[in-house]
């Protein structure tokens, strides 16, 4: 009898226990799991787990199947608010104005910041800082790497993601500055020698194939094309080979900047593309960073601690002849 009795008190104490070991959860949402740039992100957060195991805190990593959900990613982000032991939020939002009406409409105690995708200027006032790339410095890069090549100008197109994606209308915004030598352009019609060709920009919702298949499309219609500005990188990461199939036949003209391919990250096979000359540069985030200091800010916020806003991560600049050394380890 006494034993039974001490087996229930220790069973209780357990049940007991269950709840305050459970961990205040650090929550990460990102547009789609399907893309290697956030499972980047994912590793820096597994990263920081890993590294403070005993902190009270966990980060928890989550986002839609598909990064063209743009709806799973409201509803995940509206879920996860739900939650009682979700004590902040780190959200990279695909459609900026969806994300920010879910944040209004859930009107969070917590504190929300942004990683990676920044909501748009009007809406910046719902999260506490942003934590990730410096968007319209990628983009001017980009730019200027393409205006050395061609510093006569040309006939340009630009490929995008998700057209209501605030950090690549950033991106684009910078090339476009840096290419006409002129401030917030919606298109490029001649200025600093560069034209827009129609169809330009092309969405393709962060789709490699897609993309792909839109430069092939684009190319076909206008055989003076002199340039491409991807603002993303997956035609080289989510279809390396149908991109390489491509631009193969192109290599010896890139070589000469008889045209020319300035391209966002560095991840996948990107680099490797870059050896091969096969793209003039590429202009890459630090997604692994973004992924290890999100809990650390997130943890500052929570208690209280000034936090700058923003925060930015480096970026890493690549060319054929210097994919050896230009990724910071």
């Amino acid at each position: 009898m006494r034993k039974s009795l001490l087996l229930a008190a220790v069973a209780m104490l357990a049940l007991g226990a269950g709840p305050a070991l459970a961990k205040k959860q650090l929550v990460i949402v990102v547009k789609g799991l399907d893309n290697p740039f956030f499972e980047a992100i994912n590793q820096g957060c597994q990263k920081w787990n890993k590294e403070n195991a005993d902190s009270e805190y966990e980060c928890f990593y989550t986002g839609p199947a598909s990064t063209s959900d743009e709806a799973g990613e409201a509803q995940i982000v509206q879920d996860m608010l739900s939650k009682p032991d979700t004590v902040a939020m780190a959200i990279s939002p695909s459609n900026a104005p969806l994300i920010a009406q879910t944040i209004k409409s859930a009107n969070p105690s917590i504190p929300i910041m942004t990683l990676d995708a920044d909501l748009s200027k009007e809406d910046a006032g719902l999260r506490k800082t942003y934590l990730g790339t410096d968007n319209y410095l990628m983009g001017y890069k980009i730019g200027e790497y393409i205006k050395k090549g061609k510093p006569d100008g040309g006939k340009i197109c630009t490929i995008e993601g998700n057209p209501a994606a605030d950090n690549i209308l950033r991106r684009a915004q910078g090339m476009r500055d840096a290419l006409s030598g002129q401030k917030d352009l919606p298109a490029l019609k001649g200025e600093g020698g560069w034209t827009e060709v129609a169809g330009c920009p092309v969405f393709t919702n962060d789709d490699g194939a897609k993309g792909v298949q839109a430069m092939t499309d684009i190319l076909a219609a206008n055989p003076d094309l002199d340039a491409f500005g991807i603002m993303g990188g997956w035609p080289l990461f989510g279809a390396p080979q149908p991109y390489r199939d491509l631009f193969k036949p192109m290599a010896d003209k890139i070589a000469k900047n008889e045209f020319v391919i300035g391209a966002a990250d560095t991840i996948g096979d990107e680099v490797a593309i870059a050896k091969e000359g096969l793209v003039t540069a590429l202009v890459g985030q630090r997604p692994f960073e973004m992924g290890y200091k999100a809990p650390s800010v997130m943890i500052d916020l929570v208690e209280g601690k000034p936090v700058a806003d923003p925060v930015f991560t480096g970026l890493d600049e690549c060319t054929k002849d210097t994919v050896d050394t230009c990724i910071q380890k």
